[in-house]
């Protein structure tokens, strides 16, 4: 058994403090819950509902990032072609966009007047106050996270392997499907719940080009806007701990399957 790596004290210092920022914020908004309040919220039919659309919109966001953005991502990990450089720039721009300016740029492209949306409009396609502009706000802002992860796991594949099966008569759609993507799926796997956690979490955009139907960032910040901040901190609490047991479930299944 390898000795573990002599490490400096300070840095159990610096952990700890980063921890403890972290922490802190989900102590205090458990704590300062009052439970009556916290009691009815849990009934309210309209957190109840929002919950689900939340939930449901980013699982939805989600599975077009993995029917679409994986097969990015591989062609990325194993071809090079004409502007493949500002591809991976253009991947990875939500994620330093102020996601405001994300939500008045889907706007222009997918409001009634925009670039697409009075296309579709016509035939009954609304993006603007629609389960429909909510998915495509989440898609925007997250679909990084997935691509990054899932290139990066088809990179750290041996290209070897799949040669030996090309060469034994595979499909290029074999080759991904039965020796890629086999090796690959933790990494994605990883990707797609970071993207899941990140549409979930998702205010800025999502406000501008959808605020009705409500997912729950668009209703925490009304309460909090309009009735102070008792009225919002059952509805932040609620999703705070929805999300922890999720997606703690969800990582631990992933580490199970690993094991």
């Amino acid at each position: 058994t390898m000795k573990p790596a002599a490490v400096p004290r300070s840095f159990y210092l610096a952990g700890g403090l980063i921890v403890l920022f972290l922490l802190l914020p989900l102590v205090g908004t458990l704590s300062g819950t009052d439970p009556d309040s916290l009691r009815s919220t849990l009934v309210d039919a309209e957190v109840l509902a929002s919950i689900g659309l939340t939930f449901s919109a980013a699982a939805l966001a989600t599975g077009i990032g993995l029917a679409a953005g994986v097969p990015l991502a591989y062609l990325m990990a194993r071809r090079s072609f004409p502007a493949k450089a500002w591809i991976a720039v253009l991947v990875d721009l939500p994620v330093v966009i102020p996601h405001t300016a994300a939500g008045i740029a889907l706007l222009l492209v997918f409001g009634r007047q925009g670039l697409l949306g009075r296309w579709l409009a016509p035939l009954g396609i609304f993006f603007t106050d629609n389960v429909a502009g909510i998915v495509a706000a989440m898609l925007f802002v997250s679909l990084s996270f997935l691509i990054d992860a899932s290139r990066e796991a088809f990179a750290q594949i041996d290209s070897q392997t799949e040669e030996s099966a090309r060469v034994d008569g595979a499909s290029p759609w074999q080759v991904f499907w039965h020796v890629a993507l086999p090796q690959a799926w933790r990494g994605i796997l990883s990707g797609a719940l970071l993207m899941w956690a990140r549409g979930i979490s998702e205010f800025g955009a999502v406000v501008i080009l959808a605020y009705h139907p409500k997912i729950v960032p668009v209703l925490v910040f009304e309460r909090f806007s309009g009735f102070g901040l008792a009225a919002a901190q059952p509805v932040a609490l609620i999703l705070i701990v929805v999300v922890l047991v999720v997606f703690g479930a969800l990582r631990w299944l992933a580490r199970g399957e690993e094991g």
